[in-house]
């Protein structure tokens, strides 16, 4: 064989012979934690400066993460923080990885629902109050010492709580100062006030995929960054 026509068959050995390269892993697969369940979502923003990005719901399925659905998403009006260090009242939607404590709505649960479901009523708040004892919690009636102005009267946002999933942040052991009623909603007319959201259709999806017995968590991050998904 001459010179030329074996470099051209190692060359093609080589390079033939390694075949594409393999598919990058599912984005759950690349976190450090997922919270130990077997559904996860993940809301990804590019930046922190952001104002939307992506929602993705997964399943572990034979020791795979496979992608149930995926739809736009639209964070807060200020972009991304730190969640460990938000400031409450800056329309910064916190990054971290969080449980899913339950879900509420105005609108009756789609059917299928699974999660426990909280239906909204005409004297359904969340208290933001950072004085109150009821801090970053439902109150029905609202809390004496929780002041309507710092409180969100839940049926007043017809949109936005159609339906929803409250996202644990900051939730277990409240830190006053840091944040309050933080949830997985409907989408309202643009950015969020420190929320995740999407459409209805994709709301509704959500509801009746997640299943508490499977302890879905929700991973909002950046692509990248000290905030990247990948690192929580």
């Amino acid at each position: 064989m001459r010179p030329g026509a074996l470099a051209l068959a190692v060359f093609a050995l080589v390079v033939l012979g390694a075949g594409p390269p393999a598919p990058a892993p599912p984005l759950p697969a690349r976190m450090a934690d997922t919270g130990g369940g077997t559904q996860l979502i993940t809301a990804v923003a590019p930046e922190r400066s952001s104002t939307t990005g992506t929602v993705t719901w997964w399943n572990r399925e034979d020791g795979r993460w496979v992608r149930s659905g995926s739809a736009p998403a639209r964070f807060g009006a200020s972009g991304l923080a730190a969640g460990a260090a938000r400031t409450q009242g800056t329309n910064t939607t916190p990054t971290g990885l969080y449980g899913l404590p339950y879900a509420f709505g105005i609108e009756a649960a789609p059917p299928g629902t699974a999660y426990p479901y909280r239906r909204v009523h005409q004297d359904s708040w969340w208290c933001q109050d950072n004085d109150s004892r009821s801090y970053n919690r439902w109150t029905e009636p609202r809390a004496a010492d929780c002041r309507a102005a710092e409180s969100e009267h839940l049926i007043t946002y017809r949109a936005q709580y159609a339906h929803a999933l409250v996202i644990g942040f900051n939730y277990e052991r409240p830190v006053r100062g840091r944040g309050a009623g933080v949830f997985l909603h409907v989408n309202g007319r643009g950015a969020t006030a420190g929320c995740v959201s999407v459409s209805e259709d994709a709301m509704r999806r959500i509801l009746r995929w997640a299943d508490p017995a499977r302890r879905p968590h929700i991973a909002v991050g950046t692509r990248s960054g000290s905030t990247a998904v990948t690192r929580l």
